[in-house]
């Protein structure tokens, strides 16, 4: 007989659940299975994911008080619930998404086929306007076929069942009692970003987009973006040979174990099936982490490992005695600020010119490419929060949002988006949200490091004991609001981005 539902049967479980479905997803998406078998996951861990268990979590965090560290624990216990009760559901669906992208093919116009998988990447690395437009034309035609109704029917059906749980009034104030966020803050200074940062993009676009892709301003779409931000004419600076070698000293001479005492394991090559979108599976907390990277080239390799390093370690150095809800859940704002905090370094000219192999008469051109990416991210992100809200809030109808996207995306950051993606380009439950707190916190960390462990912080033996110890030993206890004013007294906010962009740019 299963042991009666309670706190501790959630934690004890759950955490085998996660582990289960961490290794699933691991599995598939890094190649190494052709699909993910996610259903039998559910079924095995049933008495754990129903409305009982969901129950046991609401009492929770009912009968806590404000404030307490007991509310803390139950409301991620409760958040997990309520993601469970969509998850479970929509498990067909997942797998379904997770089948045809590693089994879909790009007819392009001139006779060639293409793995879906390889688009962004042949996107990216092409020279040729033609060439980009053809693959992005047949992408877009592809998605909007077959992706696009699975996304829609998957973000549609999350939001009903979230709603049908009554734990607020729509899903927009469920999400805000669930996460411990303002969305209302949040999109707002969204608005007040790309309001207060519109002239500076203004003046920069046409430059970049003249210089990088030999192409007008009006000219160019998101296909285009990835050509430019690829940054090809920097690729000698930044071997593939090197990158590993170099990253893994740098945080090493920080005075921590880039491998995490072998708990961090690399999976950097080139597989068939393994998706472009590199990624980090914490398969067992703090045990076994996996960093997974499927190679595009150049520059936007070495960034790209270095913001899953940061995840990475941050998992592989949590504390082992928290309970499962903080090592597990909690504001995610959190791990991608620490992946960002290590994907910024490719912003700092010292770090450049000790660990790649840029020159320094070159180091201030590829800043200034750098700030110029670190605007349009910023912007595209604050853009996809607006339009997340309305569409989630039920402002805009699920027909119409579409043509919403393509004008409020096209319009922060000047390249011209295809309605094809309006379902496709979410990640489900304003993870949109998280990154652009992820921004804010890593500026006040990265300024507080300096302050501590002066400019060259990353290669300060004491700073990587601290970063261990007082942040990823922490997992994701705290709110990113809240990590921020402990770590440096400061609230969070897009001011001190603004200024490092400045910086670069100038």
């Amino acid at each position: 007989m299963s042991a009666p539902l309670s706190v501790e049967r959630l934690r004890r479980d759950g955490e085998r659940f996660m582990e289960a479905l961490s290794r699933e997803y691991y599995e598939s998406h890094s190649g190494l299975k052709a699909s993910a078998e996610l259903q039998p996951i559910y079924h095995a861990y049933r008495e754990i994911l129903g409305p009982d268990a969901l129950e046991v979590a609401r009492e929770a965090f009912v009968g806590s008080a404000n404030g307490s560290e007991d509310r803390r624990s139950a409301r991620l216990l409760l958040d997990w619930q309520v993601e469970s009760q969509s998850s479970r559901q929509l498990a067909p669906l997942d797998e379904r998404e997770i089948a045809w992208e590693s089994e879909a093919v790009i007819q392009l116009s001139d006779g060639r086929q293409l793995p879906y998988q390889r688009a962004a990447i042949e996107i990216g690395n092409s020279t040729d306007r033609r060439e980009r437009a053809m693959i992005e034309k047949a992408r877009a035609a592809l998605v909007e076929r077959e992706l696009m109704p699975i996304r829609r029917e998957r973000l549609q059906r999350e939001r009903d069942i979230t709603e049908s749980l009554g734990l607020a009034d729509g899903y927009n104030p469920s999400w805000e009692l669930l996460s411990g966020i303002s969305l209302t803050g949040l999109r707002d200074e969204c608005v007040a970003f790309l309001r207060d940062t519109q002239a500076m993009w203004d003046e920069s676009f046409p430059e970049f987009v003249k210089k990088g892709l030999g192409m007008e301003a009006r000219e160019v779409t998101r296909a285009d973006a990835l050509a430019l931000f690829r940054a090809r004419e920097f690729d000698q600076y930044f071997p593939a040979r090197e990158m590993e070698p170099s990253i893994r000293r740098q945080v090493s001479e920080m005075g921590i174990d880039p491998t995490a005492d072998g708990r961090v394991r690399f999976d950097t090559g080139e597989r068939e099936g393994k998706r472009s979108r590199a990624f980090c599976a914490s398969v067992k907390v703090p045990e076994e982490v996996y960093l997974v990277l499927r190679p595009h080239g150049g520059q936007t390799d070495w960034s790209t490992f270095l913001h899953e390093l940061g995840h990475a370690l941050h998992f592989a150095y949590m504390r082992p005695d928290l309970p499962m809800e903080f090592r597990w859940m909690g504001d995610n704002s959190v791990t991608e600020g620490y992946a960002m905090l290590f994907d910024h370094l490719m912003q700092d000219g010292g770090w450049l010119q000790r660990y790649t192999g840029l020159e320094r008469k070159t180091t201030p051109a590829f800043l200034r490419s750098a700030g110029f990416e670190e605007l349009h991210f910023l912007r595209r992100y604050s853009a996809k929060l607006i339009y997340e809200s309305q569409l989630y809030g039920g402002n805009v109808s699920w027909d119409a949002a579409p043509d919403l996207y393509v004008e409020l995306l096209t319009g922060a950051t000047g390249f011209r988006y295809s309605r094809a993606d309006a379902f496709v380009d979410i990640d489900p439950r304003y993870y949109a949200a998280r990154y652009l707190r992820a921004w804010q916190l890593q500026a006040l960390i990265t300024e507080t490091l300096v302050e501590d462990y002066n400019a060259d912080w990353w290669r300060n033996p004491r700073a990587g004991p601290w970063i261990a110890e007082s942040l990823f030993g922490e997992a994701q206890r705290e709110l990113a609001h809240e990590q921020a004013q402990r770590v440096s007294g400061r609230a969070m906010t897009f001011a001190p981005l603004v200024r490092s962009i400045e910086r670069m740019l100038a």
